[in-house]
């Protein structure tokens, strides 16, 4: 059983039919009703085309919010193999919003490292629903340093709401964190590819998303501040999220326009938590080939690269 977004009403009635018509058969085989089956089947395929086809920014910013949705986890268990977590930015302690550690990508030693959502009510507690405080980005900071030691490619995964806004947080150093995360992104002499696979929140996501290549699925956000953030701040009630996430251009169709990402990753039909595998594959080839292009480029010419691109964000939107 899937959860169903607001929008999936229609396909969830039909869905259902489905289901008890597949139940019927199994439970008499005399009464052939396959061809049924089969046209509602056609009819649910067409109708997940249409609707993720046609999506609105908001009901976009609800799929890249989908529970279902593959996690860091999920990513890890599926492309990275002989995975070493580590933990600690050996200052103040460990954040489980960001989970980081070497391991091999087809075969190849890289440092991978992301936003964990948690996928239940106790792992969303312990990973503080992918929001990071400080130790959190200066573990990031440590690992980047790492890569860059060893020439290792970075690879991020970005899902968050945002950075953790809490008291303790900014008593730690939020904001000097975040910046200087976003700072070891930009100083890496290694290859560095991003990726936002579900929300990219604010300076908590740039602070992992400053890498030579900026990859974001077809359904997934990248915001400078959510849509309920903004309305609250443009209109006073969040109720206006729907208006906020049109005007923030926060789509990765709009983002790629602008040239703050460079690649879009196809979705399956009806989004990635309906075939979490085929989505994963298409980031495994989407990777593959990311690092295949920065594999000969010299360590300063990636740096400069990368500092080019970030400072031509924006410019192709406006020729």
């Amino acid at each position: 059983m899937h959860t169903f977004l607001d929008f999936e009403k229609p396909i969830a009635e039909l869905e259902g039919k489905i289901r008890d018509l597949r139940t019927f058969v199994g439970g008499d085989d005399s009464v052939n009703i396959h061809e049924e089956v089969g046209r509602l089947e056609g009819k649910l395929d067409k109708m997940l085309r249409d609707t993720y086809g046609s999506l609105s920014p908001w009901q976009k910013t609800q799929v890249a919010r989908h529970p279902e949705r593959p996690h860091m986890k999920d990513y890890i268990a599926s492309l990275i193999t002989d995975f070493t977590p580590l933990a600690g930015d050996r200052n103040f302690g460990d954040d489980h919003a960001i989970v980081g550690g070497m391991g091999r990508f087809m075969g190849q030693p890289v440092l991978v490292m992301g936003h964990e959502k948690g996928s239940d009510t106790n792992s969303r507690i312990k990973h503080n629903f992918g929001m990071a405080r400080p130790e959190g980005y200066r573990k990031a900071i440590r690992l980047m340093e790492l890569a860059d030691r060893f020439h290792l490619p970075v690879i991020t995964l970005v899902d968050t709401p945002g950075a953790y806004p809490g008291v303790g947080a900014e008593e730690r150093g939020q904001s000097e964190a975040i910046a200087r995360s976003t700072e070891a992104c930009l100083n890496l002499r290694s290859p560095m590819v991003s990726v936002i696979v579900g929300e990219g929140g604010s300076g908590g996501a740039v602070a992992l998303a400053s890498g030579n290549k900026v990859l974001m699925f077809e359904h997934a956000v990248y915001s400078v501040i959510s849509p309920e953030g903004c309305a609250s701040i443009l209109w006073r009630t969040a109720e206006k999220a729907q208006d906020a996430a049109t005007a923030l251009k926060i789509t990765a169709q709009d983002l790629i326009k602008m040239n703050v990402i460079d690649e879009i990753i196809p979705e399956p039909v009806g989004g990635m938590h309906r075939d979490p595998e085929q989505g994963i594959e298409a980031l495994k080839h989407a990777l593959s080939r990311s690092l295949s292009e920065m594999a000969a480029i010299e360590p300063e010419k990636l740096k400069q690269l990368r500092r080019e691109k970030f400072l031509n964000i924006g410019r192709k939107g406006l020729m």
